[in-house]
């Protein structure tokens, strides 16, 4: 497999329910491995609690904070430190400061990447600001998440 190499801009960048996420590393690329994105999450932004059945998935932030729920624990990360999430974990993280937070996202074995990018909006390589999610968008998650071995937690769910 050949190497991959990306610039500081380079790489399939996608809008994903109002955070961006810029792929440095797909399944494709890793033999199904692992795959890694940089996530910008503006204020606000992140995922509602869910549980992965398959995967690893681990958190480095680069810039900012992001409150990162782990089962019951809130734990506020910041720059320079990571998190493991261990498959059948509920988790959940938020920027709940008022600057955006950039940081690296893995998951192991790859595949994940695929639900971003049935469900996300294509966005220009180097894109930093992007549009609320659309509720299509929300709806195209929920009903993507099962294929891919997500549980979303949400009230009423």
């Amino acid at each position: 497999m050949p190497p991959t190499i990306r610039s500081a801009a380079q790489g399939r960048t996608i809008a994903v329910v109002g955070d961006i996420y810029r792929f440095l590393a797909t399944g494709s690329e890793t033999g199904g491995k692992y795959a890694l994105w940089e996530a910008l999450v503006p204020p606000g932004g992140g995922p509602p609690p869910h549980v992965h059945s398959r995967e690893e998935e681990g958190f480095y932030v680069l810039e900012g904070q992001i409150a990162l729920t782990v089962g019951d624990e809130k734990h506020v990360v910041t720059a320079g430190m990571f998190a493991n999430v261990s498959p059948g974990t509920p988790h959940a993280f938020k920027n709940e400061s008022d600057r955006p937070a950039r940081m690296l996202i893995s998951v192991a074995p790859a595949g994940l990447e695929e639900m971003f990018f049935e469900v996300g909006a294509p966005l220009a390589e180097g894109a930093v600001t992007v549009p609320p999610p659309a509720p299509d968008e929300i709806d195209r998650l929920k009903a993507a998440a099962p294929q891919y071995g997500i549980k979303l937690l949400l009230p009423g769910s």
